[in-house]
């Protein structure tokens, strides 16, 4: 069996992805199915957004008699990656027996505590405050979704009269109120006064569909929103959008250009609190938001559905510079500063008009949308799923706003809603479960080198910590297999980039790159490197030049780019220095690469000295024969060095680690923890030191 394309084909704007050979016999399986093909459409919902449910009979696992049982999304995950272990089930009769503890809106907040007790067969999966949406809805598939087509006729000023209209009676109309047992009860009366209608529309949120199967239900829920999407489009012919077009975007390069410019800029203003990470998107929809006259007008009203401002807050930044303006002056700083301050203000004033006595404290006051007409949106959060998630949703908030304004005018959620929804004891409840932030977390690290080896492993370490690291490297497809091996792991925490450390305008490009990835960076890592042993009389002049191109002068182009990203965001930074016991130990046949990581050495205490004042730590680590999965090795440098001792290549572990104090052979592991410690919160007041990693070589002890 495949898609049946005949079906397919009378969907335009949404994806009709249902196969009857790939649904499965049991029911909960095959709710779950429908749920990851409706996620997988993100016209049809959010990222993370909305929730589904199925209704069935279940052995009782004490009785062993039969009991209905409710299966539905639990509390986050994504519908498209939704499986058993992400949803919450609850005998019915128990949920049911609640409303006789209900004690009126004002208390509904109470019965979310009441949720475990219906729990069926000890799932550990928390149950949504959405559970009563479903659960009251008396049907046995059931969506609830957040499509934009929707949320357009749900937002606009006439939204009731356009839906009964369009639809014909089939879809109820619940005005907006917060997610909970009342507006369960609320949704039972309204299917109660429509017992043939479709679905219900809920004001300024979203949908709520059904049906008796589950691919009934899927089909339903498609058929509705691709009905309001056809509408839209046809009203899309008769107006201009946003009060139409009043300036032009600067082209893609030049946009993009802009982008690397500004981003450390914003992400250093937006990180009053805690630091953010970035991302930008310049896309169509962006575009003609960023273009229209009523754009000023439209920000401030603010976004409508609460899936979309608990993830950008009501109001973005429009940010008062031209397009071509050049965002690094002391003039642009100045006009971005006092715009950040007011914005700061403004939130912290509606923080004080609608909160009540037991609202939980003024959560940070930083935007998380900043739109630069002309140029493109911006988004800041604490990571960078979430950054682009939150890009995501204001997308869909320009795509509400343009189809409400097509249906008579665009009508926000009121302020103290608002509030009420990002303020809601609930809301705090879920933040304050999540799991504490990694060490690393929110910080931004580029490794230089490190598509192998040391470099990779540092890579790797950081990341493991929480940090988004920047795989730069000169063998950019072997950066790209290492960035997709950590993203593997942790999606959304690497990007790899082609890096010429020798090159002051490649590794400026990389800087460019790692900014429009994050934002910026904040920990650096001089990791680049490579050896030739040879004699004196044997060191060519090109051997010499390119041992100091790659390491001094590298560590000298990278840290100076770094120090301009710094100085951008201003919130100081970290530079590590991987230098090496050569450069204080003299060896024979190594004079060139000895005497460069010598150079490198001393950087560490000049950059330490110049930089300080700054919040810029500079620091750095000597390891000594790092043999296992080293590229300077494996080049060559290895056979030279078994030579220089006279002993066969594969002794060379075996050797190193005899003539140290601990007898220990040094890995790559052992640098990447140096890294972690140097660059973790603990040392925060250490700079210009250098940590010696090398089992314990006494001729390398520093003094």
């Amino acid at each position: 069996m495949a898609v049946d394309k005949s079906k397919a084909a009378q969907f335009k704007h949404v994806s009709y992805l249902w196969d009857d050979g790939k649904i499965p016999a049991d029911e909960v399986d095959n709710f779950i199915q429908r749920s990851n093909w409706l996620g997988a459409d993100l016209r049809l919902t959010n990222y993370a957004g909305g929730n589904t449910s199925v209704k069935v009979k279940e052995t009782d696992p004490l009785s062993g008699e039969p009991a209905d049982v409710l299966w539905v999304k639990g509390s986050g995950g994504d519908l498209g990656t939704l499986t058993m272990g992400g949803c919450a089930s609850l005998y019915l009769d128990k949920f049911y027996a609640l409303e006789k503890l209900y004690k009126g809106k004002a208390h509904e907040d109470e019965m979310v505590g009441y949720l475990p007790h219906c729990t069926f067969n000890l799932n550990k999966t928390a149950a949504s405050i959405d559970t009563p949406l479903h659960a009251f809805l008396p049907h046995k598939h059931v969506d609830h979704l957040h499509p934009d087509a929707i949320i357009a006729l749900a937002a606009c000023k006439d939204g009731e009269k356009v839906v009964a209209d369009l639809f014909e009676g089939q879809l109820g109309w619940v005005p907006w109120q917060r997610p909970g047992f009342d507006l369960g009860l609320k949704l039972r009366e309204c299917h109660q006064r429509n017992p043939k209608a479709r679905g219900i529309v809920l004001g300024g949120h979203g949908l709520f569909t059904w049906g008796d199967t589950s691919k009934s239900c899927y089909e339903n829920t498609l058929e509705v929103i691709e009905k309001a999407a056809h509408f839209l489009e046809e009203r899309a012919k008769k107006v201009k959008f946003f009060g139409g077009k009043v300036r032009d975007s600067l082209p893609a390069e030049r946009r993009r250009a802009q982008a690397l410019q500004i981003m450390p800029v914003l992400r250093g203003l937006t990180s009053s609190v805690k630091k953010t990470i970035g991302h930008f998107r310049d896309d169509a929809p962006v575009l003609e938001f960023l273009e229209s006259k009523d754009l000023e007008k439209l920000a401030a009203t603010g976004t409508s559905c609460p899936d979309h401002f608990l993830r950008t807050k009501r109001c973005p930044v429009v940010l008062p510079l031209a397009p071509d303006a050049d965002p690094t002056t002391e003039d642009a700083r100045g006009k971005l500063e006092a715009q950040f301050a007011k914005y700061r203000e403004d939130y912290a004033a509606y923080y004080e008009r609608c909160k009540h006595p037991d609202s939980p404290a003024l959560r940070p006051p930083d935007p998380v949308i900043l739109l630069w007409p002309g140029v493109g949106l911006f988004s800041f959060a604490k990571d960078k799923q979430t950054s682009r998630v939150s890009a995501e949703f204001y997308v869909n908030a320009i795509n509400v706003m343009r189809g409400a304004e097509s249906c008579g005018g665009y009508v926000a959620i009121s302020e103290q809603e608002a509030f009420n929804i990002e303020y809601w004891a609930l809301e705090e409840a879920k933040l304050r479960r999540m799991p504490p932030e990694q060490a690393l977390a929110r910080r931004v690290a580029l490794v230089t080198g490190s598509a192998s080896g040391i470099g990779k492993a540092i890579a790797e370490r950081l990341s493991k910590e929480g940090a988004c690291v920047v795989i730069a490297d000169l063998n950019l497809e072997a950066a790209e297999k290492t960035a997709q091996e950590i993203n593997a792991r942790t999606p959304e925490r690497a990007v790899a980039v082609k890096a010429d450390v020798t090159n002051g305008e490649a590794v400026a490009a990389a800087f460019g790159e790692a900014a429009l990835a994050f934002g910026a960076v904040d920990l650096i890592v001089n990791n680049a490197g490579l050896s030739l042993s040879r004699s004196l009389a044997e060191t060519s002049e090109k051997d010499w030049d390119l041992q100091y191109d790659v390491m001094p002068r590298g560590t000298f182009l990278v840290s100076r780019e770094a120090a301009k990203q710094f100085e951008r965001q201003k919130l100081g930074g970290d530079i590590l220095i991987i230098a090496s016991k050569n450069g204080v130990v003299a060896q024979p046949n190594n004079i060139a690469y000895g005497t460069a990581k010598a150079a490198q050495l001393h950087q560490i205490r000049l950059l330490a000295a110049e930089l300080g004042p700054k919040g810029i730590r500079v620091n750095g680590i000597n390891p000594d024969a790092v043999v296992k999965g080293s590229g300077i090795f494996a080049s060559g440098w290895g056979a030279d060095r078994a030579k220089t001792y006279g002993i066969k290549e594969d002794q060379l572990p075996a050797f190193y680690a005899s003539r140290t104090l601990l007898n220990k052979e040094i890995e790559p592991a052992d640098i990447a923890n140096a890294a972690f410690v140097l660059a973790g919160p603990d040392l925060g007041k250490t700079t210009g030191q250098v940590l010696n990693v090398d089992g314990g070589l006494a001729p390398a002890f520093m003094r």
